[in-house]
């Protein structure tokens, strides 16, 4: 296997969020693939792409052969070197053509690391390997720029370059920028690339976007993936050739959202939030206590329970713009503050279940000590202390 350098560009969201990983497509970079398709995501997701060995921000140019196997495996050194404590890294995955490839890759090769995969515009055999060996050996002998006029009609669907200029002419200037021995390294690892018989090893959630106008990876080609993977569906995109996340960035932001996600918030009905808030606040709270509080609800208080799992629970703490950890802070911070110290102690145990120290949360009441008064940090370290007596 051989060492393949992957550049990393973060397209936006933050630290803390859901991990997605954006997989390009052969001839493009991060930035013109994705960059709209990110816009859409930041608030959901911390979002970031990688490029190809020679395209983009990746300079680096593989001395020896490379294949699938070694771009996914760049993949996991880029992912780990982002674990920010966190061993080994979980993302979700979507990525176009190539981008895909890898993605079908990961799964097979690091199936507890992918979460979800969207693959576009992809499949378990991209092309023919004398296709890919001749497409190598005319771009080593007269460069990218060759390729740059047929790019549009195979990437785009008829009337997107003129509707959208600036957006194609960007994704075809970095085409033309590409470094020619790093295409030609693509080109050969694709040559050697199919993994039509594993498709039924398969266990990661996939979905399968197709492009209704591309003539690189037909739909049919597309459907044949989605029916070889047993957790799978496909979507077609009627009016899209080969690089969905340009023609149609709005829609592949929604299907990797809901994919990666599950519905959006105003998808759902009273009772799935309902659902949704239970899951959530018996994975804080623990399961024993959850149970003991819906058990021992009575006629007056029933309707109550039901209340704070839908709109606490469910309408609250499974939004994405704050993740598990940071929304303990918060609701710490606010208990103190507002002196409802009979919730505390069940919070400082669902604090710790989310990922705080007992340091993290000795700093916390340090500062609140400040902004609500000594007397109510007086308290607040006195129920700690009997919490995390343990620890202490």
């Amino acid at each position: 296997m051989s060492t393949v350098h992957l550049t990393a560009v973060r397209l936006g969201g933050r630290p803390g969020m859901p991990l997605l990983i954006l997989g390009p497509s052969l001839g493009t970079t991060a930035q013109t693939l994705w960059s709209e398709v990110a816009r859409e995501l930041a608030r959901d997701f911390q979002v970031v792409a990688w490029d190809l060995p020679g395209h983009g921000t990746n300079s680096m140019v593989p001395e020896e052969p490379i294949t699938i196997e070694d771009l996914a495996a760049g993949v996991l050194t880029l992912v780990d070197g982002m674990g920010e404590g966190i061993h080994p890294p979980r993302f979700h995955y979507a990525g176009n053509s190539v981008g895909g490839a890898v993605g079908l890759q990961l799964m097979l090769d690091a199936p507890g690391r992918v979460e979800s995969a969207t693959l576009i515009c992809s499949a378990a055999r991209l092309g023919t390997p004398a296709g890919w060996l001749e497409r190598a050996e005319k771009v080593l002998a007269s460069g990218t720029e060759l390729l740059v006029p047929g790019a549009t009609e195979r990437w785009f669907a008829p009337g997107f370059a003129e509707r959208h200029h600036g957006r194609a002419s960007s994704v075809l200037h970095a085409l033309g920028d590409t470094v020619d021995e790093g295409y030609a390294a693509v080109c050969g690892a694709l040559a050697g690339f199919d993994l039509r018989d594993r498709l039924a090893e398969i266990e990661v959630p996939l979905l399968a976007v197709a492009g209704g106008r591309d003539e690189s990876v037909p739909p049919a080609v597309v459907r044949a993936l989605a029916e070889g993977v047993r957790d799978a569906r496909l979507v077609v995109l009627e009016d899209v050739a080969h690089l969905a996340p340009v023609e149609d960035p709005e829609t592949v932001a929604r299907l990797v959202r809901e994919h990666a996600l599950g519905p959006t918030r105003d998808q759902l009905t009273v009772a799935e939030l309902r659902d949704a808030g239970m899951q959530v606040r018996r994975e804080v709270l623990g399961a024993e206590h959850v149970d003991r509080a819906m058990a021992d609800a009575t006629e007056l208080t029933r309707e109550f329970q039901h209340f704070i799992t839908e709109y606490a629970w469910g309408g609250v703490w499974t939004r994405p713009g704050l993740d598990r950890r940071e929304r303990s802070l918060v609701t710490l911070s606010a208990i103190i503050c507002g002196g409802h110290h009979a919730e505390l102690a069940m919070h400082l145990r669902a604090a710790r279940t989310n990922g705080l120290s007992v340091a993290e949360i000795r700093e916390l009441i340090i500062q609140t000590a400040i902004y609500s008064g000594v007397p109510s940090a007086n308290v607040a370290f006195r129920i700690a202390q009997e919490v995390f007596a343990d620890e202490c």
